[in-house]
C-alpha cells in the first residue's frame, strides 16, 4: 500500500509506539498516509484505539515476520 511516510518503532514498548506515531502524524497533511512497523504486543490494541480517538483512519493492519504493520491515514 502506498504511503507518504514511514516509521519503525520495533523494540519500543508502550506507550512509545503510539507517541512516536502521533508525533510523526503531526508533521503530515490531512489525508496523507503513515506506515508504522511495531513489535510491541500492546500495539495491536493501542494503535487502533489511538486512531479512533484522534480521528485518523486505520487503513490496514498486517503481520510482517515478528512485527505488525499499520497503515494510518491522517484525519
Amino acid at each position: 500500500m502506498d504511503h507518504d511516510a514511514e516509521i519503525d518503532v520495533t523494540g519500543l514498548l508502550c506507550p512509545l509506539p503510539v507517541l512516536k506515531a502521533r508525533k510523526r502524524l503531526q508533521a503530515l497533511q490531512s489525508g496523507q498516509v503513515l506506515r508504522v512497523r511495531a513489535d510491541d504486543p500492546a500495539a495491536i490494541v493501542d494503535l487502533p484505539h489511538f486512531c479512533a480517538q484522534a480521528g485518523h483512519a486505520l487503513l490496514a493492519m498486517d503481520v510482517d515476520g515478528p512485527a505488525q504493520v499499520y497503515v494510518i491515514r491522517k484525519g
